[in-house]
């Protein structure tokens, strides 16, 4: 069951009380209506929708919440952290070209296309991504403007190149 599935089951006020009531220690419907307060006919819809997705198992009297798959929706697995790039700010810059030209189109996002920005703006952008790294602002500046994502001419930059959304 995905955390989404898992989410989406939960999301419902009534069917989240029969969770509870179960967890709590229910095991039968007329046990579930006495935790809930509820009457034991509106909750036939939710009760059936939790046992056919599987979440509530076995028979009415030992009926169960399947906690395993709590914990299976917990274990989501993350993506390796980025070696170069953490919080919005860049580490490090890759040695290989292909990758390093990733990273600079992340940095250059940071620049609207169309829009001139004098030379203090753009080093106030690229000091934001070189706070805490290796790399400083000059240096990226230049990556910048060598990989064609940046082109300058008497104190202006404005981005050239790099994803665009749309």
């Amino acid at each position: 069951m995905t955390p989404e599935t898992l989410i989406g089951l939960l999301a419902d006020p009534l069917r989240l009380r029969v969770v509870a009531a179960l967890v709590l220690g229910a095991r039968s419907p007329d046990e579930i209506a006495e935790k809930t307060g509820l009457d034991a006919r509106r909750l036939e819809a939710p009760l059936r929708k939790l046992r056919t997705a599987g979440l509530v198992a076995g028979r009415p009297g030992e009926m169960l919440v399947r906690q395993d798959l709590f914990e299976q929706a917990g274990r989501v697995e993350r993506p390796p952290a980025d070696p170069f790039l953490r919080d919005g700010r860049l580490l490090r810059l890759p040695v290989q070209r292909s990758r390093r030209r990733a990273v600079l189109e992340q940095v250059c996002t940071s620049f609207e296309p169309g829009r001139h920005y004098p030379e203090r703006a753009v080093v106030e952008v690229l000091r934001g991504w070189c706070d805490g790294g290796e790399v400083d602002h000059a240096t990226l500046r230049r990556y910048l403007v060598d990989e064609g994502l940046l082109d300058r001419a008497d104190g202006v930059y404005w981005r050239s190149g790099g994803p665009v959304d749309g």
